[in-house]
């Protein structure tokens, strides 16, 4: 927990964990890429957007005297990825967690500026998921509450 200009609070290792779902999607898109051709267009858009929230994050963490957290060499989705309905699978997971990440960034920071780009990134990522659970024939599509673990 940092206290920023202005009063401030913000959570540096909150904004470090949406940073690492950001690269966790990246990879997911770019790996799933050769098993959804019919949506390469949809699978550029999400990988496009992930690129440059990554981009947006680091900018802000190195802005707040922190350096940001490398990608991994690798990811391990939630389950194999081996045809079109497990790399929907995967990316509907990948969005999932990016959900839940950028949540943790709402509850842990008052900061009004970090606070808008949280939520900007919690519901792009949730529609996102919506569109690939409506692809992959989910119901429901959508849910109430993105990024809060169902239970």
């Amino acid at each position: 927990m940092r206290i920023a200009a202005g009063g401030a609070r913000v959570n540096v290792d909150a904004v470090q964990t949406a940073l690492g779902t950001e690269h966790a999607a990246l990879w997911t898109y770019g790996m799933v890429s050769a098993f959804l051709g019919d949506q390469a267009a949809a699978v550029a858009e999400g990988a496009n957007a992930h690129r440059a929230r990554r981009d947006t994050t680091e900018r802000w963490l190195r802005d707040h005297a922190a350096t940001p957290t490398p990608p991994a060499a690798a990811y391990l989705p939630p389950a194999p990825v081996s045809d079109g309905p497990s790399a929907l699978a995967a990316l509907i997971a990948v969005e999932q967690d990016t959900c839940a990440a950028w949540r943790g960034v709402l509850e842990r920071t008052d900061d009004p500026a970090l606070r808008t780009s949280a939520l900007e990134s919690l519901t792009t990522a949730a529609v996102r998921a919506t569109r690939w659970r409506k692809i992959a024939g989910s119901n429901p599509a959508s849910i109430t509450m993105p990024g809060v673990a169902s239970g």
